[in-house]
């Protein structure tokens, strides 16, 4: 038996590890088990070329939990290691990573976020126990070797007795661990980051039905059928799918194999995704991945740790910050590429080359495959669009190359239901709406109800009216009004239509000037100042008399500030204020000047005004409560 020290300059270089990644210690199961995986697939790799003269066969990962002797048990059945292996790759590298990674991120580590731990290794098992032991057998001719180490920088490397090829690690757990000696704390991490390791990992075992069986039936005197009971075999139970779906070629795929696995990932969503994107790309990097457009809403507090982030088939994180572009961060699904360095901090990975290539390439894809998508079946696409117009729209507002690319497929709805593309949107007005400066305004509304006679008032004039609801809208249309030429939006509430958009046509006035000068005292005594701003308009006779608007960008400033951006902070912080447009040609108008009493005069202001404030919804509580008194009171 061999004794001896590990040389690291850290006198105790063990409780550094267990109090530095004491938050994380529960990934000390994925590390082995990783190096478990890594020694399978090289014993894999080397078979496969002849390098080796040994027969692969199926091996497994296999953990055992012994509750009474305290002991958690990883076995692989890969390569091994020779006594002069365990001395050179545990006592020499390893805990020299070891003391390197301590050293780069003992104090920056918990404030940057680190994302991953992978180059822990083995050492990570000193976070949860108090002893460690290898038994190995290499697939070379040599005898087994015993280490072990309990904590201390001092070991032991003895002959073992073992003789089957392959590793298998005894963690002594901890008293401050003693979580992972339970079956379900296990079976939760084994299933958390293991799940879709490429080797199989048993984990316990299971009863079913014997395939083999054919239960047999009998018919007793009286007729009556009795069939035996199944047959029950016991077997592994393989915690994990070697093969997922993202390691496959999408022509080797059925759209059922996608939603299989979607719902393999999330199994508690019932819903089946609207459709996925395939990635699978070599160079300049390696990544694959499938992602997943679920039914959105239009609220952005959506939650954004859906997507999986995966290494060589082992679970790294649900945050993928920083490697997947923010605007599809409310997507589903799964990136697996070895190029992501992972014991970095997160504000590292924003500027790195390699992370920045695999973030366009992901946004690249999902624009062409909208795009596909839209050319193949518009109709269906369609369909889909309140499902899935928050994300195209905030990668519009976030990323110029998705900007550029969205003209081919993101779509401008209208009240009536139909759906333009901006290009086809422009041809559509440019011969009604253009104003007579040369400016194409877009009308839109946010509320098909609550706008309503707005909106029948512009389509009156024959213009077409867009519905733009998604929070983000405001945002957008300053983007598409900056990069677009002689462009406006406009809401159908934000002016009189004939203001919103202005031809050279003049409309003639009832009222003479002194009779609008006296409407305009009228108007003032009755009408609070510090909430409307009143303005004579000459309209058409049956337009409305009184009509309530807020200017388009006052709202639009106030709307942006609420959803991030937009200016200065002065607009939201300024009081609402709205426009009162009073149509000088209304016959309403011409009885309130000719009402004989202040008092006439005052009730028919102050009625019209409520009326205008109610189709705004603008009129609550005590306001509305004498409104409806008053109403009554003119009835009888």
């Amino acid at each position: 038996m061999a004794k001896g020290s590990i040389n690291v300059s850290v006198e105790n270089i063990f409780p550094l590890i267990k109090k530095f990644l004491y938050s994380d210690h529960e990934i000390f199961l994925r590390e082995l088990i990783s190096n478990g995986t890594d020694a399978t697939l090289k014993l894999k790799h080397l078979t496969s070329i002849g390098e080796v003269a040994v027969e692969y066969g199926n091996p497994k990962i296999e953990v055992k939990i012994d509750k009474e002797g305290k002991k958690l048990h990883i076995i692989d059945e890969g390569l091994g290691m020779t006594a002069e292996e365990v001395e050179k790759y545990i006592n020499q590298v390893a805990f020299s990573g070891a003391e390197e990674f301590l050293d780069k991120y003992k104090d920056s580590a918990k404030d940057s976020g680190i994302i991953g731990h992978f180059g822990l290794g083995f050492y990570s098992a000193f976070m949860v126990a108090e002893k460690v032991e290898i038994i190995t057998k290499s697939y070379k001719d040599e005898p087994a070797a015993h280490w072990t180490c309990d904590g201390s920088p001092e070991f032991t490397l003895e002959a073992a007795d073992k003789t089957e090829r392959g590793t298998e690690i005894i963690l002594h757990i901890a008293e401050d661990s003693t979580e992972f000696l339970e079956e379900a704390r296990i079976n939760e991490l084994l299933l958390k980051y293991n799940k879709f390791m490429p080797i199989p990992i048993k984990f316990g075992t299971t009863e079913i039905n014997d395939p083999e069986f054919t239960p047999a039936t009998t018919i007793d005197k009286d007729g009556k059928e009795t069939t035996e009971p199944h047959k029950q075999i016991t077997v592994d139970n393989i915690i994990n799918n070697p093969n997922p779906a993202w390691t496959k070629l999408p022509a080797d795929l059925e759209q059922t194999d996608y939603n299989s696995f979607y719902r393999e990932l999330y199994p508690m969503q019932f819903e089946e995704p609207l459709f996925h994107i395939h990635l699978n790309v070599d160079y300049p990097f390696n990544l694959t991945g499938i992602l997943y457009f679920p039914k959105m809403t239009n609220e952005l507090n959506v939650q954004k740790d859906k997507i999986q982030l995966y290494q060589n088939q082992v679970y790294v994180t649900d945050n993928v910050e920083g490697i997947v572009p923010e605007f599809l961060t409310m997507l589903r699904g799964v990136i697996d590429s070895p190029d992501i360095p992972l014991n970095v901090s997160r504000s590292y990975l924003q500027s790195d080359g390699a992370v920045k290539k695999i973030s366009s390439y992901i946004t690249r894809k999902v624009a062409d495959k909208l795009k596909s998508l839209f050319n193949n079946n518009r109709e269906d696409f369609e369909k889909k669009w309140n499902d899935i117009k928050v994300v195209i729209e905030y990668g519009m507002l976030s990323e110029d190359k998705f900007f550029d690319k969205a003209d081919a497929f993101a779509l401008y709805p209208t009240v009536d239901g139909k759906y333009y593309t901006y290009d086809e949107l422009f041809n559509a007005l440019k011969a009604k709406q253009t104003d007579k400066d040369g400016k194409l305004v877009i009308l839109y509304a946010s509320n098909q109800d609550g706008q309503h006679s707005y909106i029948e008032a512009a389509k009156a004039k024959g213009y077409e009216v867009l519905l733009l609801d998604s929070p983000i809208i405001s945002h957008l249309m300053q983007k598409l009004e900056s990069s677009k030429e002689n462009i406006t939006f406009a809401r159908v509430d934000a002016d009189h239509v004939d203001n919103l958009i202005k031809t050279d046509e003049t409309k003639i006035s009832k009222l003479s000037d002194e009779e609008k000068k006296t409407l305009e005292d009228l108007l003032k005594e009755v009408i609070p100042q510090e909430k409307f701003s009143v303005q004579l308009e000459t309209m058409d006779s049956d337009s409305t008399p009184f009509m309530i608007t807020q200017p388009e960008f006052m709202r639009r400033m106030k709307e942006m500030q609420q959803t991030g951006g937009g200016g200065m902070n002065m607009f939201g912080n300024m009081p609402e204020m709205y426009n009162l447009i009073v149509n000088t040609n209304s016959p309403l108008v011409s009885e309130i000047l000719v009402s004989k009493t202040k008092e006439d005069k005052e009730r028919l202001i102050t009625q019209s005004l409520d009326l205008a404030r109610l189709s705004q919804g603008l009129l609550k509580g005590e306001e509305l409560t004498n409104f409806i008194k008053r109403s009554y009171e003119l009835l009888k």
